[in-house]
């Protein structure tokens, strides 16, 4: 073992310690939701003891105790100010992050593990919203989302597209002609196929993009990379070897923002001062006839309403949930009127937002 060794268990160490705190974080503020104040001396008590008891390590009694007490102070702090907490899929670093910080610089993002976490926590009050993705330019939609949309009572509440540039990232100092595979999310990974296949690093599918940034810091494996994005580079201490490593520039992903109520129109409209008119977002199922579909859309072009996205989703053998969204607002009269007509032509139609989408 040499300094070098050790210094890179140290890293290593700092990295979990950390990503732990921040996490420690997180579930102190999402505990405001189950107390009537913030302080609870028996609660802080009982974490002391527990802390004095189980210095048994070269840290002094005193020294993990004191350190525990920090932690708590900020803890309170955090929850003091009460943030809104924003839930999104995968970890530190995602690109729902990414738009969620965009969409609320002031939010408390707090990552969950699947999709349908963040759709639970915020149905069940953890979370005050949730960002997921539900299209992207190159890879087309997002099916688990949109498939567990069609039945959710959450209410979109504004949307964001953001543009995706991947990148290639090593550990710091790492040699990069030893590099021989890049892990990532297996749609990063297809949208960079070309550039990994000419620097012949081998795909290797993670979870999560920001999961194989906060792998590599973690773990430190020999000869390996991942395409994540500049964000987890910098959170994690990743070095960039080469960005934009995307096989096409025009890499875009769509957003929605979910709640449990919908969004005041008013509040709204002055999210984003560049964002544009309202556009609403509508979900329904057609009878298996020919022509049904075509009927519902007609509905909204005889109104005069631009339709700006038309998708179907299997639901079951045989049926497709038709998704569609559209500008306006359910609160003109125009939009209103194809709306109810659209009800009587096809079934469960549901309106599932009205709201501002900011581009970036």
């Amino acid at each position: 073992m040499t300094l070098k060794d050790l210094r890179e268990d140290i890293d290593r160490i700092d990295t979990r310690l950390l990503s732990l705190l921040s996490e420690r974080m997180e579930k102190a503020l999402m505990t405001r939701s189950f107390k009537d104040r913030i302080v609870d001396e028996g609660r802080e008590q009982q974490v002391l003891d527990r802390a004095r008891r189980s210095s048994r390590c070269l840290a002094s009694p005193e020294f993990t105790v004191a350190l525990y007490q920090d932690i708590m102070q900020e803890s309170k702090a955090i929850q003091t100010r009460s943030p809104s907490t924003l839930g999104f899929q995968g970890d530190h670093g995602a690109y729902s992050e990414m738009a969620a910080r965009a969409w609320d610089p002031k939010a408390a993002t707090i990552p969950a593990r699947e999709f349908i976490d963040v759709f639970d926590a915020v149905q069940d009050g953890f979370f005050d919203y949730g960002i997921v993705p539900v299209e992207n330019t190159l890879g087309g939609l997002v099916g688990p989302v949109n498939s567990i949309l069609v039945y959710s009572d959450l209410a979109i509440v504004a949307a964001v597209d953001m543009p995706v540039s991947h990148c290639l990232l090593s550990l710091p100092g790492a040699d990069h002609r030893e590099m021989r595979s890049a892990y990532s999310h297996s749609q990063a990974l297809a949208q960079c196929r070309h550039f990994l296949a000419r620097n012949r690093l081998e795909a290797m599918p993670y979870y999560d993009t920001a999961g194989a940034a906060r792998m590599l810091a973690e773990e430190r494996p020999g000869g390996v990379a991942v395409v994540a994005s500049r964000f987890a580079a910098e959170l994690y201490g990743l070095e960039i070897i080469k960005e934009d490593i995307q096989d096409s520039e025009n890499n875009r992903t769509r957003f929605f923002v979910l709640a449990r109520r919908p969004a005041p129109e008013e509040a709204a409209r002055q999210a984003g001062a560049d964002a544009p008119a309202l556009k609403c977002s509508a979900v329904f199922f057609t009878e298996d006839k020919a022509g049904a579909l075509f009927r519902t859309l007609e509905i909204f072009a005889h109104a005069g309403i631009n339709l700006t996205r038309i998708e179907s989703v299997p639901n079951k053998p045989g049926d497709y949930a038709i998704f569609i969204d559209f500008e306006g607002s359910d609160r003109d009269r125009a939009v209103a009127q194809a709306i109810d007509k659209a009800k009587a032509a096809t079934r469960d139609f549901r309106l599932l937002g009205c709201y501002n989408e900011t581009r970036l």
